[in-house]
């Protein structure tokens, strides 16, 4: 980036935007502070919120440690993204994974897009794994044809302005597609946009050493469900069962 650019983002950081960011959390004690070191160099941070939901590996004195506020949430992600973001106090808000790899510049990044046209709500970033494999590199490939269709999900770092989010009535505290039912509000509320440099690293751990068929399969019947009107409660014991089978096959698939 340019002096000029550079100098730009700060005025644009200290004078008009400043960016909140909301990390929901269960047992990241390990890889927490790798993430929130990224975070607290950038220029653009209003503050770093960690929404706990009942961490028992020593997170939330990890993220005390280093800077970030800690609230105590009721378990589950859309509980925890609903109440961090009721506690921040920034004009623009991200959500993050805790096991993302943020890139160093991304607030700048999202400041200068929603800086450059008023009219852009929020969006999301361009998503890589931290895991290079056939089958990672083709779900990226298939993330960035659905953002053609303005389908994008919490782990590709959707941001927002703070204006905005309060009139969609935000993240509603569902334990299940929480992001995409917060998205497709989201792409009604106006034009959005994807960062695609610099990216954003996304853990693959939910699919490494597990059957990736058998993981898309239970990806894809839960939005089906979603789709044909299940209750997310009830998705969510669905889900927890494939997971758990999912598990069991292979742990089957390394002892033999």
């Amino acid at each position: 980036m340019s002096d000029v650019g550079r100098r730009l983002d700060i005025e644009n950081c200290l004078h008009e935007h400043r960016v909140s960011v909301v990390i929901p959390t269960l047992n990241e004690a390990d890889g927490l502070p790798q993430l929130l070191a990224v975070l607290a160099s950038e220029l653009c941070l209003r503050e770093i919120i960690v929404a706990d939901g009942g961490s028992d590996d020593g997170t939330q004195l990890v993220a005390l440690q280093l800077g970030a506020a800690v609230i105590s949430t009721e378990p589950g992600r859309g509980p925890a993204l609903r109440e961090g973001a009721a506690a921040a106090s920034g004009d623009i808000l991200l959500f993050l994974h805790a096991d993302s790899i943020f890139p160093p510049g991304g607030l700048a990044a999202i400041v200068r897009a929603l800086h450059r046209d008023q009219r852009v709500v929020g969006g999301n970033f361009r998503v890589v794994f931290d895991v290079e494999t056939p089958f990672t590199r083709r779900l990226a490939a298939v993330y960035a044809w659905m953002r053609r269709f303005s389908l994008y999900y919490g782990d590709s770092g959707i941001f927002v302005r703070r204006k905005v989010y309060d009139e969609i009535d935000g993240i509603r505290p569902m334990p299940l597609m929480e992001d995409y039912d917060f998205v497709r509000r989201l792409e009604r509320s106006g034009p959005t946009c994807r960062i695609d440099d610099p990216p954003l690293i996304t853990s693959s751990r939910r699919f490494m050493n597990r059957p990736w068929s058998f993981a898309l399969w239970s990806y894809a019947k839960i939005h089906l469900l979603y789709w044909l009107g299940v209750s997310p409660e009830h998705l969510t014991s669905i889900y927890a069962r494939d997971q758990k089978r999912l598990l069991q096959r292979a742990s089957k698939g390394r002892q033999s």
